[in-house]
């Protein structure tokens, strides 16, 4: 199964309509829109929640769902508009509520994370109004992607300069999606 995280908010997203390309490529896909999910981050209860059913091995809990999801997912594909240098606050929101040891990690005897996701492949989509910056976005999922969740290969697609003065959107756009469309 491909599952697709969409943390696109705006309802004509350029972010989105590259990930949609990228998509056509790939075959049938889950869709998983943040914006609808209700996602809180982490609080004291949340997390001791979190903290006592990991203890115990109950990884059936409903609070696991998305957890489950991403980890049996064969192929992901994340789409986030870079704002103020980096991904929207939800898709953050996300990835703290999957981190869940036993279900999209572990830990070897020296602490070093083992990834436990069935993913081959994490293909990160975003589109920039200026010049983009990887520093604190893909690099970020990344290096959470290989480190911690154990998918080996990731992806960057994206379209940058949207906004500046003189340069052609669209045709940046078109550009950008030729080689999915």
């Amino acid at each position: 199964m491909i599952l697709y995280i969409n943390s696109c908010v705006r309802e004509n997203s350029r972010t989105d309509r590259l990930a949609r390309a990228v998509l056509s490529k790939l075959g049938r896909y889950s869709e998983l829109y943040l914006p609808d999910e209700g996602l809180q981050p982490l609080s004291e209860e949340t997390l001791e929640k979190r903290t006592s059913l990991l203890a115990a091995g109950d990884l059936n809990d409903p609070m696991f769902y998305y957890a489950h999801q991403f980890s049996n997912a064969e192929k992901i594909v994340v789409s986030a508009p870079f704002w103020d240098g980096s991904f929207p606050s939800l898709l953050k929101v996300y990835l703290e509520n999957i981190y869940a040891v036993g279900i999209v990690s572990t830990y070897s005897e020296d602490g070093t994370p083992v990834g436990l996701c069935k993913a081959d492949e994490l293909i990160y989509v975003t589109t920039a109004g200026g010049r983009y910056i990887p520093d604190y976005s893909y690099d970020y999922i990344s290096a959470l992607a290989k480190g911690c969740f154990g998918i080996k290969k990731t992806e960057l697609v994206m379209a940058e300069m949207l906004d500046i003065e003189g340069m052609d959107a669209e045709k940046i756009m078109a550009e950008a999606m030729k080689k999915y469309l």
